[in-house]
């Protein structure tokens, strides 16, 4: 198949379930509700070695805050039982400090519910508020006070979705992977962990070269530099840069969706040959998303 010019190699994306939550951060003004969110989805790209996978979402108007400010909605995608932790750990330590942010729960209907305990932060001092309808806690810091909510919610999500951006040389890959991740910037229901939403180094599952064990290492198969080294090599002829944008989302409507938005923009850029997905054989997940099928 070809789009603009552009192979889409006939193969998928294989992703897999994960838990989210959705985080409301708000703020004075825009710029500091941003960057509340950039601090507190940091160190979050991957599951292979960070506690969560976390990401901006996207910008909101007043109009759509508990608190009518401006606002930045990021997505936390972990383990049920690691939810809680890491909200926590994020509201915390990056969200309470961040001058006249606030924190509330960005989503209001889930059945699956945790509790944080924030206002323990106001050692006494702290009272309870109403804000927007829903019930917060008012604690006293340096600047005047903390406001935010306390409840929590999470929901079954799919993490992993995928495309591979292949060019003929590292300039024009990442033209296109750029231009693809800049399309999927601030689509509803979907994040993109890693900086940029780019991956530099697409691993696969497990490692095979070592006794001690891992849970992930390169992507050889996908590795220009080793394309005339290895046996099963997946570069076609004439790449000799490949990128990866990984999406995770609420669903598999929402992750088909970035996917078909980036591809689009990367082949618009008239830099890239191929369009490639990563898959494991059913190693990694359940889910598998077809290259094809998101073109009809």
């Amino acid at each position: 198949m070809e789009k603009n010019g552009t192979t889409i190699l006939d193969t998928f994306a294989e992703a897999f379930p994960t838990w989210i939550s959705r985080v409301i951060i708000t703020a004075d003004t825009p710029k500091w509700a941003m960057k509340a969110a950039v601090t507190a989805t940091g160190f979050a790209t991957s599951k292979i070695g960070c506690p969560c996978e976390a990401g901006i979402e996207r910008s909101l108007p007043p109009a759509d805050t508990p608190d009518g400010r401006p606002g930045v909605a990021i997505l936390i995608c972990t383990e049920k039982k690691n939810m809680k932790a890491n909200v926590a750990a994020r509201i915390s330590q990056c969200i309470l400090p961040a001058p006249t942010a606030s924190a509330f729960d960005g989503l209001p209907d889930a059945e699956s519910r945790f509790f944080l305990r924030m206002h323990y932060f106001g050692d006494g001092y702290e009272r309870k508020c109403r804000v927007g309808g829903r019930d917060c806690w008012s604690i006293p810091v340096m600047e005047g006070e903390y406001v935010g909510e306390e409840r929590f919610g999470t929901v079954k999500g799919i993490a992993g979705g995928n495309f591979l951006i292949m060019g003929m040389d590292r300039a024009s890959a990442l033209a296109g992977a750029e231009a693809g991740s800049a399309a999927i910037e601030g689509t509803p229901g979907v994040i993109m962990s890693f900086a940029g939403g780019i991956v530099a180094s697409g691993s696969k599952v497990g490692c095979r070269n070592y006794r001690f064990p891992l849970p992930a290492s390169t992507n050889h198969a996908l590795c220009p530099t080793l394309k005339e080294t290895v046996d099963d090599s997946q570069v076609p002829d004439g790449i000799n840069a490949v990128y990866e944008i990984v999406i995770n989302g609420f669903d598999a409507a929402s992750v088909q969706n970035a996917m078909k938005i980036g591809i689009e923009a990367a082949v618009r850029t008239g830099r890239v040959t191929h369009i490639g997905a990563s898959n494991f054989n059913g190693k990694l997940g359940p889910y598998r998303f077809s290259l094809h099928e998101l073109f009809g």
